[in-house]
């Protein structure tokens, strides 16, 4: 691959910084500068791109965002790969329902686990209204079914009074979504009990109530590991 720099052209006026790092993007892609191999200078860049240096150096640091290039104190800006890394909420949506289950186990356990140790009387009243909703929702389709019980789980997560947990639940929410509504269409699971496994919910919330974490961790842990109970 050339390492040497032809123009690049022009650019429109706005919005320039996303233009830049457009091109820039391309020419990375194409294998403009090989993986390993050191970009041009701002200098060079801002004069072939037709910007001011300020520009390019926002669009080398979107770029840097994106896995695709590393600045080095007092090197330059070397080529790291030539495709963008995914963002976190992108892998997720395209991770499989299973993988995400896995890591959703290891969270809700450990949730419930903190909950029980941390809960506060307005958290067991949220646990205590979020499965009366569920309750409420198996009267309605699965989408309604589903809803309510990821807002019961979020209550529990919430309980455990760790933000990251919250975040990390937060995106899993729509993959799971998804994931439990194919689940009951393909099952049918509900046609015997729309408000299947209200009993380890219940259990859950008097686990969380009663400041028993291993109690309440075994439940979750008991409810995620049965494919076909939904919750």
């Amino acid at each position: 691959m050339s390492t040497s720099s032809s123009p690049l052209g022009p650019l429109r006026p706005s919005p320039l910084v996303e233009q830049a790092a457009e091109r820039l993007r391309a020419r990375i892609a194409a294998g403009h500068w090989e993986v390993g191999g050191k970009l041009p200078g701002e200098t060079t860049l801002a004069r072939e791109l037709g910007v001011g240096r300020s520009t390019v150096r926002e669009a080398l640091r979107a770029l840097a965002g994106a896995g695709l290039v590393q600045p080095r104190q007092g090197a330059g800006v070397f080529v790291l790969a030539t495709e963008p890394t995914p963002d976190w909420p992108t892998r997720l949506r395209r991770a499989a329902v299973t993988d995400v289950y896995e890591v959703r186990m290891a969270v809700e356990v450990q949730a419930a686990r903190l909950a029980a140790r941390r809960r506060t009387p307005e958290d067991v009243a949220a646990m205590e209204a979020a499965l009366e909703g569920r309750r409420a929702a198996a009267a309605l389709d699965d989408l309604a079914f589903v809803d309510a019980d990821i807002a019961f789980h979020a209550a529990v997560v919430a309980g455990a009074h760790n933000p990251v947990l919250d975040d990390l639940f937060a995106e899993f929410t729509p993959v799971l979504r998804r994931g439990l509504v194919d689940l009951l269409a393909l099952t049918g699971l509900r046609a015997q009990d729309p408000n299947t496994a209200d009993a380890e919910h219940l259990a859950l919330v008097r686990a969380i109530t009663a400041g028993d974490a291993e109690r309440a961790a075994d439940v979750v842990r008991g409810e995620l590991e049965d494919p076909f109970a939904t919750g």
